[in-house]
């Protein structure tokens, strides 16, 4: 990766927080909503960076954070993907995605990604030896157009990617050099998973 290339960042945010109960986005953590932790992490390595919520959802942001939006509602984290991908400048070759109910993720980590996409189309974290589906990084053109075929077929899980491209998967070993508790993979499902 060269010093000149542009990265992006997708920060998906249109779930349901069905099993948290309520907005878990909006979730205060440390005083600030659980987002922005998401946000501060990738405005540490992406130039360009869009969050990506549902039809009728109260995201806000501002600065160098843009706003898109499902074109229909709750269709899944892949789709997500596809909206924030073709969202991002047309100068992005390179992308990191992550979800916006990660709020402990470690940039040097997203970096660690990033560099991993030398060899692969799609980079990924393994935890005990299972690739996870988020946070990735994924080179912006091929990953578009692996989301839209696997969309076009039906699918809608994240994962799905890991089979339809060239995939680097980072053993826990390199990638917890720069993150020894395993922050990064942490997500937020229900309120008993907050930190504390």
């Amino acid at each position: 990766m060269t010093d000149t290339a542009r990265i992006g960042a997708v920060v998906l945010a249109g779930g349901r927080s069905s099993r948290f109960g309520k907005d878990k986005l909006a979730e205060p953590i440390h005083g600030r909503p659980m987002l922005e932790h998401a946000i501060d992490a990738v405005l540490a390595v992406a130039d360009d960076v869009v969050v990506v919520g549902s039809p009728g959802s109260a995201i806000q942001a501002s600065g160098r954070i843009r706003i898109v939006i499902d074109p229909v509602a709750f269709e899944g984290p892949l789709a997500g993907l596809a909206t924030g991908l073709r969202a991002l400048d047309g100068d992005v070759d390179r992308a990191v995605v992550v979800g916006g109910d990660m709020p402990t993720l470690v940039p040097a980590v997203l970096h660690r990604l990033l560099a991993a996409l030398d060899d692969s189309s799609l980079a990924v974290l393994a935890d005990d030896e299972r690739p996870r589906p988020m946070p990735l990084a994924i080179h912006r053109a091929a990953g578009l157009k692996a989301a839209d075929e696997l969309l076009a077929s039906g699918e809608r899980r994240l994962r799905a990617l890991l089979g339809a491209q060239a995939t680097t998967v980072i053993p826990a070993d390199s990638w917890r050099l720069d993150d020894p508790d395993g922050a990064t993979l942490r997500d937020i499902d229900l309120p008993e998973d907050l930190p504390r």
